[in-house]
């Protein structure tokens, strides 16, 4: 993924254009480990540098400010959230509310037990996004990817009403993710048959018996 920011002024095209895509996921992932492991005050160019091996001032050439620094983290992390929160076959709608019960599952177990340092870094960012308006519309933007599938999951499930019911979908996940990576529930990560059953109550809840 390449991710340019405001004020870049360099060609993304060519053999130097994927050096610098490359430069930019390597300052964009040395960013996002560094907010899963020190928080946002632990995030700079210096640090982001040194995290990466690269010469100082490197991350300076490529997100010259914090803004653009915080653009880069956002983007990079919403394409690598993507590609671990996405099924990799998505549920058949004549299977009912158990498979797509078995594809969440799937997803979220895959989040819980091998990407810790993407949701830690996802709490940093969004807490920052509430204080910076122009980040809070890249962080909005880039969520909206990730809610519309599960409208439509929603959907064609027979939801009566598939907006409000993809909004508590999402704030069950979220608020599991979140206990289990950083909440009271951290050291307990739940089994996929757990979520399977989980996912099914609450699927069972808003779809009805006979979904």
């Amino acid at each position: 993924m390449t991710a340019e920011h405001p004020g870049s002024t360099a060609n993304a095209s060519g053999p130097s254009g994927a050096s610098r895509a490359s430069r930019l996921e390597l300052i964009a992932d040395s960013a996002i480990a560094l907010l899963a492991e020190r928080g946002m005050r632990g995030l700079t160019h210096r640090a982001v540098d040194e995290a990466a091996g690269l010469p100082p001032g490197s991350t300076s050439n490529h997100a010259r400010t914090r803004a653009a620094l915080l653009e880069l983290a956002v983007r990079r992390h919403a394409a690598r959230e993507a590609r671990v929160l996405t099924p990799d076959e998505m549920p058949d709608p004549a299977g009912g509310f158990d498979a797509l019960a078995e594809a969440l599952a799937i997803v979220l177990h895959r989040s819980l037990t091998g990407h810790r340092e993407l949701l830690l870094a996802r709490y940093e960012l969004a807490l920052e996004a509430t204080r910076r308006p122009e980040l809070r519309k890249i962080y909005d933007e880039e969520g909206r990817a990730f809610r519309e599938p599960l409208v439509a999951l929603m959907t064609a499930g027979g939801s009566t009403d598939p907006q409000r019911h993809a909004l508590s979908l999402v704030a069950w996940c979220e608020g599991l993710m979140f206990s289990c990576a950083a909440g009271s529930y951290h050291a307990e990560t739940p089994s996929r048959a757990q979520l399977r059953t989980g996912f099914t109550e609450l699927l069972r809840g808003m779809l009805g018996p006979g979904a």
